[in-house]
């Protein structure tokens, strides 16, 4: 059965964004999507960001909104719009105040990663040798996260951390852009106890389609990327499954040096990708333009799910996660 009128929630997306890249993710029938708007940015750094995000949003008014809960991402979709999540994908904003989760939160952000690529005062990250776990600060940011309805994401969180992190919480969780391990081995992806405790939890993954961490086979063709999607389902069950393609718009060099070293090293970072693997990573063959994500509805109904599964993978289960935390 053929989805006939896409509507799809992207649970991350990051880079430059402008009215183009708004327009064609509209044609593509995507209505709301989590906007990165910082990765090592202190707290004035990050507000300034959020400073011209409002300015964006307010120039191009006549086809996006912030939201700020489930009800704002609905009239969003029924005025045509695409509705914005402002998140981070660190949690260094806060700098070591726990005050400041309650701040960002008044000024509209709804998602934040508790660690990047490196451990910081809350926790482990992926790439860290040996994983810490939740410190007693990350337990502390949870738990206002949760009060101040902030949805905790724990993409790029190590895995022992992760864990964790789904115990503490008293709300959904995300992992808002990665795969599953099992089925394209990166420490980026989360192991299958990983997702089972996700799904215990109510949360949601939201799949991946960057190339290093969802690898060529599932990037070829949007068939075999639902295929991934599929056997994802297979392990976190139909309700703990979306879409969070990590798609990056406009990205420079530059941008990409700032997301793998920022201020950390004078040495060269590969992040997901390898010495042998130093550049930006094409996108997946078949999601050339931003509303490409439109041929994902059918690609999964030709999968073998009904409409109201389609419906679940594509929107539903995030619209679901962000009612619990957001309201």
């Amino acid at each position: 059965m053929s989805a006939a009128k896409p509507l799809i929630y992207d649970g991350l997306q990051c880079g430059h964004f402008d009215r183009a890249v708004f327009e064609s993710l509209l044609k593509g029938g995507v209505r709301c999507v989590t906007v990165t708007l910082g990765f090592w940015e202190n707290a004035i750094e990050s507000m300034e960001s959020i400073t011209r995000w409002r300015a964006l949003a307010r120039a191009n008014s006549d086809i996006v909104s912030i939201a700020l809960n489930s009800g704002d991402i609905d009239r969003a979709v029924s005025e045509g719009k695409l509705a914005l999540l402002l998140g981070f994908q660190n949690a260094v904003l806060f700098e070591s105040r726990i005050a400041f989760v309650e701040l960002f939160a008044d000024m509209g952000v709804r998602v934040v990663q508790l660690t990047y690529n490196n451990q910081n005062d809350l926790g482990g990250s992926c790439y860290e040798e040996h994983d810490s776990g939740l410190a007693r600060y990350g337990k502390e940011v949870i738990r206002e996260m949760n009060a101040c309805g902030m949805l905790v994401d724990l993409s790029h969180v190590g895995n022992r951390t992760t864990l964790d992190a789904v115990k503490h919480s008293q709300k959904p969780v995300a992992i808002s852009h990665a795969n599953a391990d099992s089925l394209f081995p990166h420490k980026r992806n989360k192991t299958d106890d990983v997702l089972h405790a996700l799904r215990d939890n109510g949360g949601v993954i939201g799949c991946a389609t960057y190339r290093n961490i969802t690898g060529n086979h599932y990037c070829a063709s949007v068939d075999n990327w639902c295929e991934m999607v599929a056997r994802t389902v297979d392990i976190a069950g139909i309700d703990h499954v979306g879409i969070g393609t990590d798609r990056s718009h406009n990205t420079t060099v530059k941008d990409l040096d700032w997301m793998r070293t920022g201020r950390w090293t004078r040495g060269p970072d590969y992040g997901a990708g390898s010495a042998t693997n130093t550049g930006k990573a094409p996108p997946a063959d078949w999601f050339k333009e931003p509303e490409n994500l439109g041929l994902v509805s059918d690609g999964l109904a030709r999968r073998g799910f009904n409409a109201a599964e389609v419906a679940k993978l594509t929107h539903g289960n995030w619209h679901r996660v962000y009612k619990a935390v957001f309201g």
